[in-house]
């Protein structure tokens, strides 16, 4: 039978490639797609913005919590199976999301992300075991599908609410995870997802590149999660308009999408891969000084900051198959990075705010910003370098 590079037989790559893309897809839109509509959330329910700040919180915090217990999953179920469970209650957590009332409303969040959390956990190990020669493109086409999916829900959930209601807006999202599942039930298991089971956790949390792959992924989390929660209201200080503030929100999700269009084949490439590690990290910390310095540019800086971001959370997936053995153990490290990860995101939008009450301006937590970008330039550089975690 013909084969593709990475040794993928032809007559499958196609299914292989859609089922990633598809499920990848899912990792980002029905988290993402309630922020436009949350000012019709907050009328329509009468959610104070406190309250309403938990749709926000409540994601990160089942990221994490859900991240402790999927590779084990992988283990006993297999993967494939298990990412179609993770599909499933994605889709369940959707609807419920979507039935009309405030406890279902953060019960379906709930549910949502736990779904999201496995998958999240298990795109490593999905991409090691279907793409082991294809490891970085792969991981492209995944940050791809994360942004254009996601910007898709962002786009038509407005006009699907506006025209229907808020609960049509936020069901229609559900038709992504039944779209991968769809996809997913011709998906066979690959033979390196059902080898034997390992069990390195334990190696893993003594590890010194495990950690420094944690927390390249987990300032890169921190980073983000508090730019998305802030960035309007920086803006809005800096004399930008509500209008145009939200713009610029959107475009620091459209940049996002840049990295996976080359970071494949360049990673595919270079024999060195700490400059890029390093670079991507400093883009997000010259971006945070170009809004303290020179605010008037921030279509430039907000850009650039999506643009970086997003390189990091790539080249951090990369490395998690990069430095591992087995589907297994990938699955293992990034359920470890992922869980610490959260976490720290959960934890960043309230600590830019105190930063921000403290010195009474966002000089303060954007610089404090500009160091946790230098910290995860050098983790970076760490995890970038040609070894691999113990078996």
């Amino acid at each position: 039978m013909s084969t593709v590079n990475g040794g993928v037989p032809q007559t499958r790559s196609w299914v292989l490639f859609t089922a990633l893309f598809l499920m990848a897809g899912c990792l980002r839109a029905p988290v993402t797609g309630v922020g436009p509509v949350l000012g019709m959330l907050q009328s329509d329910l009468g959610l104070r913005s406190s309250t309403a700040g938990l749709l926000v919180t409540l994601p990160l915090l089942m990221f994490s919590l859900g991240s402790l217990f999927a590779a084990k999953l992988a283990r006993r179920w297999g993967l494939n199976g298990v990412i179609s469970v993770a599909l499933l209650v994605i889709a369940c957590g959707i609807l419920l999301r979507s039935a009309g009332s405030i406890s279902l409303l953060f019960l379906g969040t709930g549910v949502i992300g736990i779904g999201i959390a496995v998958g999240n956990v298990l795109l490593p190990s999905l991409i090691k075991a279907d793409f082991p020669a294809r490891v970085a493109p792969a991981t492209s086409l995944s940050g791809i599908a994360m942004s254009v999916v996601g910007a898709l829900a962002s786009v038509s959930v407005v006009p699907l609410s506006l025209q229907f209601g808020w609960q049509v807006g936020l069901a229609a999202v559900v038709l992504f995870p039944l779209c991968a599942l769809a996809i997913w039930r011709l998906r066979a298991p690959s033979a390196a997802a059902s080898g034997p089971a390992e069990r390195s956790g334990g190696r893993l949390w003594r590890s010194p590149l495990a950690w420094q792959i944690t927390l390249y992924l987990g300032f890169n989390s921190l980073m983000f999660y508090s730019m998305a929660s802030w960035l309007p209201e920086i803006l809005g200080d800096a004399g930008f308009s509500a209008a145009v503030a939200g713009t610029l929100h959107g475009e620091m999700q459209l940049a996002s999408a840049l990295p996976g269009l080359f970071l494949g084949p360049l990673m595919a490439r270079v024999r060195d891969q700490k400059p890029v590690a390093v670079v991507m990290a400093l883009f997000m910390g010259a971006s945070l000084l170009g809004l303290i310095l020179f605010p008037a540019w921030a279509v430039a800086w907000v850009a650039l900051f999506g643009f970086g971001s997003t390189g990091c959370f790539l080249l951090a997936i990369m490395f998690m198959a990069f430095r591992t053995h087995s589907p297994v153990q990938a699955a293992a490290l990034s359920g470890m990075a992922q869980f610490l990860g959260y976490l720290l995101a959960a934890c960043g939008p309230a600590l830019w705010g105190s930063l921000h009450e403290w010195g009474e301006g966002w000089d303060l937590p954007l610089l404090a910003g500009v160091g946790v970008t230098l910290l995860m330039a050098i983790f970076g550089a760490m995890s970038a370098r040609d070894r691999k975690i113990a078996a």
